[in-house]
């Protein structure tokens, strides 16, 4: 199992997020906790660097994560709209 961390800005506009976005969002957190990092079920999940992932929350909306090897913490930095995404 990983430790999940997300990142207080994220935290402070998750509540402006769509509502669908923020469910699918916190399935994904559970999936990150449960299964780890490499999460290649969820639709355009690709590695962004060796440490480095994203996926698709919806068609418009990304979420962003990091894990660094041989760490149980997972960080998630972004989730948000795939215009505004950091990568």
């Amino acid at each position: 199992m990983y430790e999940i961390k997300i990142k207080r800005k994220l935290e402070k506009n998750l509540n402006k997020l769509p509502l669908m976005v923020q469910k699918k969002f916190f399935r994904l957190v559970l999936d990150l906790r449960d299964k780890g990092p490499e999460q290649p079920n969820w639709p355009n999940y690709s590695k962004l660097s060796p440490n480095e992932y994203h996926c698709h929350l919806r068609y418009s909306w990304v979420a962003c994560w990091k894990h660094e090897k041989k760490s149980i913490l997972i960080e998630v930095y972004y989730v948000g709209s795939r215009e505004k995404a950091p990568y």
